[in-house]
């Protein structure tokens, strides 16, 4: 394994150790923990937000890489279903992992690539609207997809407006499923 990508394990498992407390990854760490010099660190990211923002896109990618696997356990649901149990599932994982989700939503919106985690969520929920609604054309199915998305990264980073203007606070699982099952139903105009 070359330095870099030792350098990358080193901090996804400090990230994995530390949790929501990626503010105490120090450099230092960084370095013995992948038994290379701070120049290294520097050379290959720049900086250690860099660096850890793009072991946390990788992390999110392989979570996105699982929701297909999970999606083949519910096919007994139906389509509505299936997308509002998915659609939960996602957005618990976002208040469950505040941080991780937070530099990763704000990293693909300041830096947005074909293969971003934002655009391959939007991958993944496509063909969950196209079976709701089998009879919209592909652009308005697209867009609704686009909608949905950032309706759901809009609601987390914006949580506590929510909860301001509407009374509904997405922190608490049974609100915030009542609040995307609405969404859901509006977007889908069901």
């Amino acid at each position: 394994m070359d330095s870099k990508e030792t350098i990358i394990q080193a901090t996804m498992e400090l990230i994995a150790e530390k949790g929501e407390h990626l503010n105490n990854i120090t450099v230092r760490e960084i370095c013995k923990k992948s038994a290379v010099g701070l120049g290294l660190i520097n050379y290959h990211f720049g900086n250690k937000e860099k660096l850890i923002e793009l072991c946390i896109e990788r992390v999110i990618n392989g979570i996105v890489d699982k929701f297909h696997s999970i999606q083949e356990k519910t096919k007994e649901l139906t389509p509505f279903n299936k997308l509002d149990y998915l659609g939960n599932l996602t957005l618990t994982f976002l208040f469950e992992h505040y941080t991780i989700s937070k530099i990763s939503i704000l990293g693909d919106m300041r830096d947005p690539r074909e293969d971003d985690n934002t655009h391959r969520t939007y991958l993944a929920y496509l063909p969950l609207l196209s079976a709701c609604r089998p009879d919209w054309d592909t652009e308005t199915l697209q867009y609704k997809t686009f909608l949905l998305i950032t309706i759901m990264q809009q609601s987390f980073l914006h949580h506590k407006m929510i909860l301001n203007l509407h009374g509904v606070d997405l922190m608490e699982e049974e609100q915030r499923r009542a609040f995307h099952s609405k969404v859901l139903h509006d977007i889908l105009e069901v």
